[in-house]
């Protein structure tokens, strides 16, 4: 039967639209099956050390032996390409159906991020959610990422589009949860956790980052930034406490310089208390394949549909 939904050139743009975006729903289905562990690492405000977070935890997994994908989407500020040192631009692809490379970091490290694909890396971006949003979907459909144990999502402060968009978008994402102990940053982290809980997004756990202080001097780590907040708050939710990291100065020399120092290895208060972060992110996400959803035939004389309950008979 013929059917017609009567608004002329809008109804063929709606259906042009609606196919694009199947298609593209497809593609993010096809990459998030090879991957095996996506997690988003998030705050409830900004300077609490994410990105530095998301950056030496995939340096550290890779470093392990993993295959390791970090997807930078904070949009605004970008800092991934940076803190890694990355050079080069986006490679087109070799064809119109081919998917785009990922910046390689080494063997096994792929890294994509907004700020790689502009050709003035600092004008400033300034979009609307549904841009945001798109830029997110094909930063999992259009890339390929190829098999990965981890994909690691470094996303902006707070509980926006971004990642509202990474929620919805990817699938059974777990959340790290970076804050500092002091109580303003506590009552930020209060919403991300409960934004995690609206959106069902299970916490792995939660980082405390800038727990102390290292002195460059004598190494020992002195309490002047206070201690213990997230670990609190990690109790009070009932969730993981992944473990304290102690603010250290090479941190942030080596985030400038590019070269990320908690995944070093050199002896350190904060290196140590770093590494004991990534085993337990490690063994409670291992990197075993992920469930496979098979639909079953319907029986002869079945209508094909999935539930059965078209009504043919």
């Amino acid at each position: 039967m013929s059917h017609s939904c009567g608004g002329g050139s809008s109804c063929g743009s709606n259906e042009s639209q609606q196919a694009v975006l199947a298609q593209q729903e497809n593609a993010i289905t096809r990459s998030l099956g090879k991957i095996k562990n996506k997690i988003l690492v998030m705050s409830g405000k900004g300077g609490v050390g994410k990105s530095t977070v998301s950056v030496n935890l995939a340096l550290s997994l890779a470093q392990k032996g993993h295959k390791v994908g970090l997807m930078d989407v904070d949009i605004h500020g970008p800092d991934v390409v940076r803190m890694l040192n990355l050079k080069g631009t986006l490679e087109p692809p070799k064809s119109p159906d081919a998917l785009v490379p990922p910046l390689q970091y080494n063997d096994n490290l792929k890294v994509v991020s907004l700020e790689y694909m502009m050709k003035d890396r600092d004008e400033a971006i300034i979009w609307r959610g549904p841009l945001k949003i798109q830029a997110i979907r094909q930063f999992v459909a259009d890339m390929d990422w190829g098999e990965l144990d981890y994909l690691i999502v470094d996303a902006p402060p707070g509980t926006g589009d971004e990642p509202l968009s990474v929620a919805q978008t990817i699938p059974h994402v777990k959340a790290v949860v970076v804050t500092t102990p002091q109580k303003v940053a506590l009552a930020d982290v209060r919403k991300s956790i409960n934004f995690c809980k609206t959106v069902k997004v299970d916490v792995v756990g939660v980082v405390e980052n800038m727990s102390g202080f290292v002195c460059p001097h004598c190494n020992e780590t002195v309490d002047i930034f206070k201690s213990g907040g997230g670990e609190e708050i990690a109790r009070e939710f009932d969730l993981p406490f992944l473990g304290r990291v102690p603010m250290d100065p090479k941190v942030v020399i080596a985030g400038d310089d590019g070269n990320p120092y908690l995944s070093s290895g050199e002896e350190s208060p904060a290196v140590d208390a770093f590494a004991e972060i990534v085993s337990a992110v490690e063994n409670r996400l291992p990197p075993v394949a992920p469930p496979v959803t098979i639909k079953m035939a319907q029986t002869s004389g079945g209508c094909g549909c999935e539930s059965g309950s078209c009504g043919s008979k």
